[in-house]
Order: structure tokens, then sequence, then C-alpha cells
């Protein structure tokens, strides 16, 4: 009953927005966007039902906790990370003669899904790929998040992080916050720990819900004081778990 009844409403939010259903993973969600009918401009709907299963979340988490106190017993919050990523795959019947799914396959689907899996790591609720952000940035507030070679690739990818829809972006304060937490990446990359240091201090003000970000950097800085990454590091993190 508990799985239906976060799974219904997750569902719903995808459908409402035009994704398609592709399959449940225990208690993930798959899905995608594009097909089998067009969808224009396609990953700005699947930006928009992430940001809203979150505020459906909150809400759901409002009643289970008032079920939880008046049967007097624990109450625990659902908490979900959401990874998106946009590219060429193939999509349809796929499997074997005796079964088969609607589904889609590609190396853009397995980044979707490592993608998801970063969103513990970095501390945010939905993670996006590049080509997702160049879709999205103009109509959604995204910061970018690092260079990253996942798990089982070799080649880096820029990933970023949804925080909010135009009224957001459009914000003086995330305009600002914006440009603080850019020139924070080119002093990392460029090994300017202090400075990355100083920066830091002040997007956690500006941003405290993001401070598991800057406490994953302030980690990796603290590393890199005693191991210097050398004179041709390029920045890129490579990922050791999904």
């Amino acid at each position: 009953r508990f799985m239906n009844r976060f799974l219904t409403p997750m569902t719903d939010l995808i459908l409402d927005h035009r994704g398609t259903i592709d399959k449940y993973m225990g208690d993930a969600i798959m899905a995608f966007w594009n097909a089998p009918l067009d969808v224009p401009l396609h990953p700005k709907p699947a930006c928009e039902s992430a940001l809203t299963m979150f505020e459906e979340i909150a809400k759901l988490n409002v009643d289970l906790e008032a079920e939880a106190k008046a049967e007097n017993r624990p109450f625990f919050a659902i908490n979900i990370g959401i990874g998106l990523n946009s590219g060429d795959v193939v999509v349809g019947n796929m499997g074997s003669t005796q079964r088969f799914d609607y589904s889609v396959l590609g190396d853009a689907v397995n980044l979707a899904s490592r993608l998801e899996g970063q969103s513990k790591t970095y501390g945010v609720d939905v993670v996006i790929g590049d080509t997702t952000n160049s879709v999205a940035r103009d109509s959604y507030a995204t910061i970018e998040l690092d260079m990253i070679a996942v798990k089982g690739k070799k080649e880096a990818v820029r990933i970023h992080a949804l925080l909010g829809r135009k009224a957001v972006l459009d914000s003086p304060e995330f305009k600002d916050f914006h440009a603080r937490h850019t020139a924070m990446l080119v002093d990392y990359r460029a090994q300017k720990w202090e400075a990355c240091a100083t920066a830091m201090a002040e997007l956690r003000i500006l941003r405290p819900h993001l401070y598991g970000l800057y406490d994953l950097y302030d980690e990796r800085i603290a590393d890199y004081r005693d191991n210097p990454p050398g004179e041709n590091w390029d920045g890129v993190f490579k990922a050791t778990s999904k």
C-alpha cells in the first residue's frame, strides 16, 4: 500500500507532463519523453515533472506524518533523487519472442541512471546532463555541479543541478548566487584552494540547502592540498560509485 501510494502520484505527474512510463524498478520509476509521440523541447516538461514531484512529495509527507502521529508510530519522510539526461536512443519493443516491453536503450539512458545516483553524492534533488541543461537553462534555474567521469565511462561529462523555475532564474538573488558559484568552480579548476574556501563560505549563506555540495568540495580540496592533482589536471572527478 505504501509503495502504491507513493508511485501513483509520481506516475500521474510524469503522464501529466507528457512523459512515457518505461518501468518500475523497486521504488524507482524509469520514464522517457519524445516517444511514441513527439514532444517539442522535451527536456523542459521533464524538468517540470521533476520539480513538481518534490512538491507532491512534500504534501504526501505531511499526510504520512499526521497518520504516523495518530497511530503512535515513528514517521520516516520520503526523499528521492532524480537524474535527467537527453540524447539519441533506440526506442521500441525490446526483449525476446516470449516477452517484450516498449523501452529505450542507449548510452544516454545509462548516463541518466548514473546521474540519478549522483544526486546523493552532490546533495541535490535533481541532477541533469549537459544537453538537458542546454535546452532548459533559459526557463529553469540551474547551476553547474562538476565535470565528472561516471563509473564505467572514461569520457567526462558536465553535470548540473536543477534548482527552480523561471521565477527563481530571473531573481536578482539567484543571479548573484549563480555568478559566485560559477566563479568558485573557475577557482577550483585553477587549483586556487583558498579562494574556493572563501567563496564557499559565502555560498553556504546564500543557499544553505546546498551545504552538502560545498561540504563535498571542501573534502576534495583538503585531499588535493595533501595530494596535489598536478599542473595538467583538467578538473575532472572520476566517480568510483554509481
